[in-house]
């Protein structure tokens, strides 16, 4: 069976949950590490973490806030210690400067990791530099058939920069994947948003990539800005507010995209993820309970083959945090109040969720969704 121990950073030492302070750790094999991109920045996080857990891989990402248990942390450090019976790890890493672009960079990631075995992969990615849309599309061509979730690093709500980091301090525009190999290991995942659509459903006449130009022939910003009234003073800020919902030929649900950043002159609003021309948007709000309700689906779906899990990471989007506030911890009560007392919980807010939607096997960049993969290793 596998073990998940929890850990965080407080008065300069790294303490277990349960407050022990004499950690065997040379039995675990993999380390999840997420926190505040300055702390990041300014603490030897890797080498203090590699001085403990000796025989693990460790993974760092920066976030935009920390899930720890039912508690949601900001600026904070925590680290996931996992040991496993039956499976094995290994893990590689790819920086967005050394590829083309980012679907390349995903090809060549998931080609430095054996495929003998392989049964799943997570994956962590510099939210920033990264083309999310991108690196799925090469995540899946690679990966082939094996289940892949994970999700983009953040940083609070800047938009400017993030951090990740494999076996070594974290930087810009690193991508790492962690391979988990061998036939024990039972690994589910859910997701959902929870977003009231409204308006009349429209079509992309004209974009590129992830940058939107004309709905319906119009300019989709000022199209956009009639919608938005009084928080049009606010954007882009006020964007994670009102994201689209994209529905795009062949995929059996719509995909809700953030809006990072809007160019008055040109008339362009830009997404963290692809908006095809041809597509269906229609304009989403934010409705507490539903959005709320929503991360409890989540976590029943993670659930459907997985009663037992011994380790649920969530990986939650900034614009739920934003949009919640003081509420945010509901969402993530919500979670716990789905899965046993004995399931360890933790994770993070992200700038994108990488995952499934419920009833596929091949992985999507999700907006404004919770998103949670269940881990349970077989005896």
């Amino acid at each position: 069976m596998m073990k998940a121990k929890l850990f965080n950073y407080t008065a300069g030492q790294w303490t277990a949950e349960n407050g022990e302070e004499n950690i065997v750790a040379d039995q675990f094999q993999l380390v999840l590490c997420f926190g505040g991109k300055h702390l990041l920045q300014t603490i030897d996080v890797y080498l203090q973490l590699k001085s403990l857990f000796t025989n693990a891989d460790i993974a760092l990402c920066s976030a935009a806030g920390e899930i720890y248990q039912q508690t949601v942390c900001d600026n904070a450090l925590i680290a996931i210690a996992l040991a496993f019976d039956s499976t094995s790890i290994k893990t590689s890493l790819a920086n967005i400067n050394e590829y083309e672009n980012s679907y390349a960079a995903a090809i060549g990631l998931i080609e430095k990791l054996p495929k003998e075995e392989l049964s799943y992969i997570l994956t962590f990615a510099d939210g920033n530099m990264v083309n999310g849309s991108e690196l799925i599309k090469g995540l899946n061509v690679a990966a082939g058939n094996i289940l892949v979730t994970g999700g983009l690093a953040g940083d609070d709500a800047n938009f400017k920069s993030t951090l990740v980091g494999l076996n070594q301090n974290p930087g810009e525009g690193n991508i790492i994947a962690i391979g988990f190999y061998g036939n024990r290991l039972l690994v589910t995942h859910g997701s959902q948003g929870g977003w009231d659509m409204f308006g009349l459903e429209r079509t992309v006449t004209r974009s590129q990539a992830n940058v939107l130009y004309e709905i319906n022939g119009e300019s989709a910003l000022d199209l956009y800005k009639k919608y938005l009234g009084p928080d049009v003073d606010n954007l882009p800020a006020s964007a994670l507010l009102f994201p689209l919902a994209i529905s795009i030929p062949g995929f059996s649900e719509p995909i809700v995209r953030t809006i990072l950043s809007i160019d008055e002159d040109k008339k362009t609003m830009t997404f963290a993820g692809d908006i095809p021309e041809g597509s269906k948007v229609r304009l989403m709000k934010a409705n507490f309970d539903n959005l709320i309700e929503a991360s409890s689906h989540a976590a029943t779906n993670s659930l459907k083959q997985n009663q037992k899990p011994d380790f649920a990471l969530l990986i939650s989007c900034v614009g739920r945090k934003l949009i919640l506030g003081p509420r945010t911890e509901e969402e993530v009560e919500a979670v716990a109040e789905v899965f046993a007392k004995e399931t360890t919980i933790a994770g993070f807010y992200s700038y994108g969720e990488i995952s499934p939607f419920n009833n596929s096997g091949t992985c999507q960049l999700h907006n404004q969704t919770m998103t949670i993969t269940s881990f349970y290793e077989l005896p």
